[in-house]
């Protein structure tokens, strides 16, 4: 067995045993999910998250480990935009607190499955296709230029959507949620309740936001191993962190300013490798991406804790 399958398996024994001790200790069905465990659920992935990153720096070296970092911490900030349109979706739809755990665990797991495969896609073109970088690299200038300009996050209605109408046109729905259940029967038919409305809209909001965050990971590193791993861990620790933050997302009011200036920094790097390699090597390129990511982020954080927008609307409270 060689370094990269030892990584892989340690890898699948991880996320295999975290998500048992976490569905089988730290969460129970059905369970309304207080702040202090969701504390305690997001420090648990982001610990089981650093100690992979310790783990890959002893058998991958250094510059693989810090690439990981960088990713993980990329995906990790995005998650949090994701966080916002949950929150929007569970109000729409009049999900009850106790069945938001469940919900959001099946929308991960379709989440992963995703991006596994969109990452295996990828990876494939852009090792045959080398210049499909540049194609991501025009995507991302495009996509940060507009999400640091973008004021209309608020304004988003998942009953207006797209998918909504697509599966209220051609799926028997359902106006409640069928005490927890996907799909019941109404007068001998199937019909299909709002929980599962709600996790479809879930996966594809999902996709939608891994149409930027992949790409962005890929100018990061075009290592499998460092893409799969990291993003992984950062939608794994998602469940937990919506809960953590459910109150509170709306203060990060200039966080997705930071994270746009992140992917117009990538999206650069991307676009001029072949000049910036000639005067900077691959270890100093990954040490300065992430720098740039912690700063970027950070640095939005705190602005947003100083500084709040004339006009953002106000916290979306959830009642347990």
């Amino acid at each position: 067995m060689d370094t990269t399958q030892l990584v892989y398996l340690v890898f699948g024994l991880v996320i295999a045993l975290g998500l048992l001790l976490d569905l089988g200790f730290l969460s129970k069905k059905n369970q309304v999910i207080s702040t202090k465990t969701a504390l305690i659920q997001t420090l648990f992935w982001v610990l089981i998250a650093m100690g992979f990153f310790v783990f890959l720096w002893i058998e991958e070296g250094n510059k693989n480990a810090v690439e990981y970092l960088s990713a993980y911490l990329m995906e990790w900030s995005l998650s949090v935009d994701n966080i916002f349109v949950f929150i929007i979706i569970f109000s729409a739809f009049k999900v009850k607190p106790h069945f938001y755990g469940r919900v959001l665990l099946i929308g991960i797991l379709m989440a992963i499955i995703f991006r596994i495969i969109f990452i295996t896609i990828g990876v494939v073109l852009i090792h045959e296709f080398h210049w499909l970088l540049y194609i991501f690299g025009l995507f991302l200038l495009y996509t940060g230029y507009k999400m640091f300009k973008s004021t209309e996050e608020s304004e988003f209605n998942p009953q207006d959507s797209k998918v909504y109408r697509f599966l209220y046109k051609y799926i028997p729905l359902t106006s409640h949620d069928g005490n927890g259940k996907y799909f019941i029967r109404e007068k001998g038919k199937p019909v299909y309740t709002t929980l599962f409305v709600v996790v479809v809209m879930l996966g594809i909001t999902d996709i939608v936001f891994a149409l930027d965050s992949i790409p962005a990971v890929m100018g990061i590193s075009e290592s499998k191993l460092i893409i799969y791993t990291s993003n992984t861990f950062a939608v794994l620790g998602l469940r937990s962190l919506f809960f953590l933050l459910r109150g509170a997302v709306s203060k990060f009011d200039y966080l997705q300013q930071g994270i746009a200036i992140v992917l117009i920094f990538i999206g650069i790097k991307m676009l001029a490798e072949n000049w910036i390699n000639q005067w900077i090597n691959k270890d100093n390129q990954v040490i300065i991406s992430l720098f740039v990511i912690v700063g970027c982020i950070s640095s939005s954080i705190f602005y947003s804790m100083l500084h709040q927008k004339k006009g953002t609307p106000k916290d979306v409270i959830v009642k347990d």
